[in-house]
């Protein structure tokens, strides 16, 4: 960890100047009482819509740029850069037209050949975009693109300036939902150095959205300045200022100080400040579609993982309620699956493993490992920066030692590193999040873990589960999908490549000064409306 500049930045954080690179300056308060400031707990792992996979970022990346649809505050698709749209072909054709008099914020009109431009650099086998397979293989002709057998993206036409349309393979009750994701938005293509490599500096990043990159320096701060030319009206803050704050009690202190107007919390800090006669009331709990687990890689070079009967014993050596209880007080909900609540497809009754030692032990005997005898030590790897992933993963280590003699030796990463590891399938044991991109049950069970899933990373193969995936992913009738998921929810939990801890319970300190906060269960909306007073 580079500590220079972050101690700097904590020395000086009432505010940052906006020249230089991260010249901090005493007096640079003055005149920022419309600046909404709120830390960030990583760099961001990257500034490109077509490369981004962590919410973190995407925080950010959703103030600056758009996609023809987005979430609203009732958690359904709604029109952004699309003023509407027809469902046509029987759900295989989308035609969408576009707002009259849209620009990028260099002052250019969008057009739908922009849209065009953007999916199929986003689609290039060159860039190679680790969500583009996710997000867009249902359009007609990505797969091609991808694998280098194709120069465009044939499911993607322009009609005319304002007309785009895009034709899927089948009918998916969910498409829309992929589209509100980031590799979907839209930004200008002739502010982009090279379309085959990650947009890197600010002058490349120009969108359409309520805010502008004003400023990035990695590892430090970012700063967005209000966009004049927004569509929907300037927004009424001048600035969003997100300095890079990795250590989790310095966010909390600075909070305190009235340095941010908003902060994450640990699970750890929230019952204090329950307590807190200042700050109690500035408490806010976000139920979010998102699950947090174990992960085993199937293929990951620990071959013991392979045998079910391991990753079993596992599941039933972790106590998952004294995690809940005891080490994140009582602030999230245990998993009870994979599919959490407010996503179509959840269950309370799915069948997860229960804590049980004894029965644990039975199994990794049988599996010729008694007490643990010639089981070799293991990584568990996880993110830097958040003490709740710690806490969790030196319990999960303790248990495992406790109640198998396994030896786990605890490995925190580099968030992007995490990624990219991730990516390439090489961590063998993991604890690791899955937030809902939109609220079914595909977007868990299908895309994590069916073999045709493109973020499957643990390697799970199980033909049964696959075929009950494939034939809900693309039925009309609501019932008989859910009925079919949670088949196969059973089926992958009793194999499991995943061992569900708990759904995600966000809590945040909020200023009474900031108002107009828009929600969705996804997190804070773009900032549009955000006054401070």
């Amino acid at each position: 960890m580079k500590w220079a500049p972050f101690v700097l930045l904590v020395a000086a954080l009432a505010t940052v100047s906006g020249c230089g690179k991260g010249n901090f300056s005493k007096t640079s308060s003055v005149g920022k009482e419309n600046v909404f400031r709120y830390p960030i707990v990583t760099s961001p792992t990257t500034l490109d819509p077509s490369q981004v996979q962590d919410g973190d970022t995407i925080d950010v990346i959703q103030q600056v740029y758009e996609g023809l649809v987005g979430w609203s505050e009732d958690n359904k698709p709604e029109g952004r850069l699309a003023e509407s749209w027809k469902v046509e072909d029987g759900g295989r054709s989308y035609v969408f037209t576009l707002r009259e008099g849209v620009k990028f914020s260099n002052g250019r009109a969008v057009t739908a050949d922009d849209f065009k431009w953007s999916i199929e650099r986003a689609c290039n086998p060159k860039f190679n975009s680790p969500t583009a397979a996710t997000y867009l293989a249902d359009i007609v002709g990505v797969s091609d693109r991808l694998a280098g057998k194709a120069e465009e993206v044939r499911g993607v036409q322009v009609v005319d300036l304002r007309t785009l349309k895009i034709q899927i393979d089948k009918p998916r009750p969910y498409f829309l939902g992929k589209l509100t994701y980031p590799v979907a938005f839209v930004f200008a293509k002739e502010a982009v150095k090279d379309p085959t490599k990650e947009m890197g500096n600010v002058a490349e990043m120009v969108g359409t959205g309520p805010f502008i990159f004003e400023q990035f320096v990695p590892e430090q701060l970012i700063k967005l300045k209000a966009n004049p030319n927004y569509f929907a009206g300037k927004p009424a803050i001048d600035l969003i200022e997100r300095p890079v704050v990795k250590d989790a009690a310095t966010r909390l202190n600075m909070y305190r100080n009235g340095q941010v107007d908003l902060v994450p919390l640990e699970r750890q800090d929230v019952p204090g400040l329950q307590k807190d006669a200042q700050f109690k009331e500035h408490l806010r709990f976000f139920e979010r579609p998102a699950m947090w687990y174990i992960g085993f890689n199937l293929k990951g070079g620990y071959k013991q993982f392979e045998d079910v009967r391991v990753r079993q014993a596992v599941a039933q050596a972790i106590d998952v309620d004294d995690i809940i209880t005891n080490i994140l007080g009582g602030v999230n909900k245990r998993a009870t699956g994979i599919v959490p609540p407010g996503v179509l497809g959840h269950r309370e009754d799915a069948k997860v493993w229960k804590f049980n030692p004894e029965a644990a032990r039975k199994l990794l005997a049988e599996a010729g490992y008694p007490d643990g005898k010639g089981l070799p030590e293991f990584e568990m790897r996880f993110r830097e920066a958040r003490p709740d992933i710690q806490l969790v993963a030196t319990k999960v280590a303790q248990d495992l030692q406790q109640n198998l003699n396994m030896r786990v030796k605890l490995q925190t990463m580099e968030w992007r590193a995490y990624l990219e590891k991730h990516n390439r399938k090489e961590m063998p044991f993991f604890h690791m999040r899955w937030g809902a991109d939109y609220l079914d049950a595909e977007n868990f069970l299908s895309t994590l873990l069916a073999s045709y899933g493109a973020e499957n990373k643990v390697n799970y193969k199980n033909e049964q589960y696959d075929a009950l995936c494939r034939q809900a992913d693309t039925i009309a009738d609501e019932a008989q999908r859910l009925k079919l998921y949670a088949q196969a929810e059973d089926i992958v939990l009793r194999d499991a490549p995943f061992i569900p801890i708990y759904f995600q319970r966000d809590a945040e300190l909020v200023n009474p000064r900031v108002k107009g906060l828009r929600e969705s269960v996804f997190g804070h909306l773009p900032h549009t409306k955000v006054t401070l007073q």
